[in-house]
């Protein structure tokens, strides 16, 4: 079932334009990711779709409700998750949740609800002395107080440490598997890949990628792998017929299939220049790379320009 339907939307701040005709959907049971750098338009698209921002264009509809007109009915059936604040700095942590949970009456238990979170040893301490991990966590169980049929999680994991991110996943794809519709808007890929269900990418206030991860990487298989940090890839070019691009200080990606004379020559040239070979991965690309291989080619077809008219420049 869609429980969030985006369509035509248009988001703009005086004469800027933040969000441009952008169009998607988010399922029931689903962790639906939007994706993109800061300054992308995810941030703006979710608030229209909270009620907390109005549209310039577009229809967006959230379990068939209108949240620019009907806020009051979806209230109680809505969690959000803003990307920072919305909590007194001198509120108590478990007395923050119980208000909560009271106003919802949905009968959620708030010391379970804040042990769900990871934050039992600090529910007596304030909003203010919590760290921004922390004050992730509670923002995350306030949106959980609503047992929620749709939940709109901005920058969930922002500040998070490992355990704490941990957590958040965990709560994430539960509430999924209960049914929920969970819109998860983060620039974080590595912590898209690992719950979302599908992904929607923006770039420049537009919608440049939409599908499943298995959808988005078809077809681009790629090779990665780590040697020597002084690795001569203008040689490596020549030796395999293919490039290779530098992703880290000693890592490196090949975007090609890892065809059996491919791996032959890499691991063939490695070897004959000296440089060891301490990790060697192949096969579907990563959300990071899928993302960076979008974003380069609307970032090529944006410097082409528009094609040429028929006719246009001929002599």
């Amino acid at each position: 079932m869609t429980a969030v339907e985006v369509t035509g939307l248009t988001v703009r701040y005086g004469d800027l334009t933040a969000v441009a005709d952008v169009s998607f959907t988010a399922a029931a049971g689903e962790v639906t990711a939007v994706l993109g750098p800061n300054g992308a338009g995810k941030t703006s698209t979710i608030e229209v779709c909270e009620g907390y921002r109005r549209a310039a264009g577009g229809v967006v509809r959230v379990l068939g409700l209108d949240p620019a007109t009907d806020q009051r009915r979806l209230s109680t059936r809505m969690g959000v998750m803003l990307q920072q604040g919305g909590v007194y700095p001198s509120a108590r942590v478990l007395d923050t949740v119980q208000h909560y949970c009271n106003l919802y009456g949905k009968g959620v238990d708030a010391t379970a609800l804040v042990d769900r979170v990871g934050l039992t040893a600090r529910a007596k301490g304030t909003w203010r002395r919590l760290s921004g991990g922390e004050q992730q966590r509670l923002s995350l169980a306030l949106a959980l107080a609503a047992q929620p049929e749709v939940a709109f999680l901005d920058e969930p994991t922002a500040g998070v440490d490992v355990n704490g991110r941990a957590t958040i996943r965990e709560i994430v794809r539960g509430l999924a598997d209960g049914g929920c519709a969970v819109v998860l808007a983060t620039h974080e890929l590595d912590e898209a890949e690992r719950v979302a269900d599908r992904v929607v990418i923006f770039d420049g206030g537009q919608v440049i990628a939409d599908g499943t991860l298995a959808e988005l990487r078809r077809g681009h298989d790629e090779i990665r792998f780590r040697s020597s940090p002084h690795l001569d890839l203008t040689a490596l070019a020549r030796a395999t017929g293919v490039v290779a691009s530098r992703v880290g200080v000693d890592e490196f990606v090949i975007d090609a299939p890892p065809l059996p004379k491919l791996m032959a020559q890499l691991t063939g040239w490695l070897a004959e220049q000296g440089h060891e070979l301490t990790d060697l991965r192949a096969g579907a690309q990563r959300l990071e790379d899928v993302f960076r291989r979008l974003t380069a080619e609307r970032a090529a077809e944006a410097a082409a320009g528009p094609p040429a008219a028929p006719g246009e420049g001929a002599t």
